[in-house]
């Protein structure tokens, strides 16, 4: 058997960059070993690590709460981690790229011209790309020879029907790019490979997986493709989430251009920032705050919340022709029993029941026995889906 590796996995945002250690031979899954993130990037960075039991395994901050370029971060971790047997001899980084337009349908070896072409995609994805790449690049400077992959969440959409990817809008337009590519691809395709484990008789069904956290988005998936998702051109359209609105008139972007003088950058704070639930409720964005506030206005928050998730269910089952079964996933999906029973309840038309027990106790089935549709919780694993690619991607034989 061959030695075992380890993969750096960089998940990095615009304040934060969350990190995993996993260790592979190519030949079995990954086996996470370290997971950790730094915080406060801009501001006063800190770092923290766990092992594989989830113990603390090491915690820094920068005195001074000193801003720290992304090199010096990491160059720390990669220190760090060259001290400790699960890091040591690192084989390859994999990143989650939140864009790879129609250009990249798979990951990809990163080199300078591929950094180009992500690099032209970055009006796409404003908030998210550019932070994806700046770790990409720090990390180049700091460990010039490490092989560099990128996964992108739009791959596992390309798969769908020319009429889920298309707008109503003049064919050139669709040419240029202007056209929905969907997000959250990795997470849904960790559940695809995960579902027949837990359902085997599911392995070619037509699923509505509902990926909701704090960005949320659903995914028709049959027989473990994409054929529809909620979210389009950018990460706004669908449901409603945390700080963002979800599905929106466009007539009312031209009315607050019109009428209340609103350029492009105080619409992009509006829709990415100070919308969604945190909006509606005027309290917080976070969905823990909502059920436990006595508000009305955080109530009405998650009644427009789980209105809008049964809603696009609905239209996710109708671009299959049909619901063979629901998937919750994601941080509101995984732990909110809550949430889960009211967007249930929206669906008892389709057949859709819940266990109430099982619901509360996060089984992995939690739908009743005399449910038509069978309902299950499954926790999503994008670290380890970008973990697979990586290992799979380098240790592919050279054509």
């Amino acid at each position: 058997m061959s030695a075992r590796k380890a993969y750096l996995i960089i998940n990095a945002g615009s304040s934060s960059l969350k990190f995993s250690v996993f260790h592979g031979n190519g030949t079995a899954d990954p086996e996470a070993v370290i997971t950790g993130q730094i915080q406060g990037i801009g501001t006063g960075p800190g770092f923290e690590a766990r092992d594989a039991a989830g113990r603390a395994a090491a915690g820094h901050s920068w005195s001074g709460g000193r801003s720290v370029d992304r090199s010096e971060l990491l160059r720390f971790l990669l220190d760090w981690l060259e001290q400790r047997p699960e890091g040591a001899a690192l084989a390859a980084a994999g990143h989650r790229v939140v864009h790879g337009g129609t250009r990249f349908a798979a990951p990809v070896r990163i080199t300078p011209a591929v950094l180009a072409e992500l690099e032209a995609l970055v009006p796409l994805a404003p908030l998210h790309q550019p932070h994806n790449l700046a770790a990409i690049r720090a990390l180049a400077a700091v460990y010039p020879e490490l092989p560099q992959v990128a996964c992108f969440d739009t791959a596992f959409h390309r798969t769908q029907p020319w009429q889920a990817q298309t707008f109503a809008i003049p064919r050139d337009l669709t040419r240029e790019g202007v056209r929905r590519y969907g997000f959250h691809g990795l997470s849904y395709e960790y559940i695809a490979r995960r579902l027949p484990q837990v359902a085997a008789e599911l392995a070619d069904a037509r699923v509505v997986v509902c990926h909701l956290g704090s960005g949320a988005s659903l995914c028709a998936m049959q027989a473990g493709k994409s054929r529809d998702t909620t979210m389009g051109f950018t990460a706004l359209d669908g449901v409603p989430m945390g700080t963002r609105p979800g599905t929106l008139d466009p007539g009312a972007l031209i009315y607050l251009m019109r009428e209340k003088g609103m350029g492009a950058d105080e619409l992009e704070a509006l829709l990415y920032k100070r919308s969604g639930l945190l909006g509606v409720s005027g309290i917080s964005n976070d969905m823990r705050d909502l059920l436990n506030s006595d508000a009305p206005e955080a109530a009405e928050a998650v009644e427009l919340f789980c209105h809008g998730v049964a809603k696009q269910t609905a239209a996710m089952a109708a671009s299959m022709g049909g619901l063979d079964a629901v998937v919750f996933t994601a941080g509101v999906g995984e732990h909110s029993a809550p949430v889960r029973a009211r967007v249930a309840a929206k669906l008892g038309w389709l057949g859709v029941s819940l266990d109430d027990a099982a619901n509360r106790a996060k089984a992995t089935r939690i739908s009743a026995p005399d449910s038509r549709i069978p309902v299950f919780v499954i926790p999503t694993d994008e670290e380890r889906m970008i973990a697979s690619h990586t290992l799979d991607l380098l240790n592919a034989p050279a054509p």
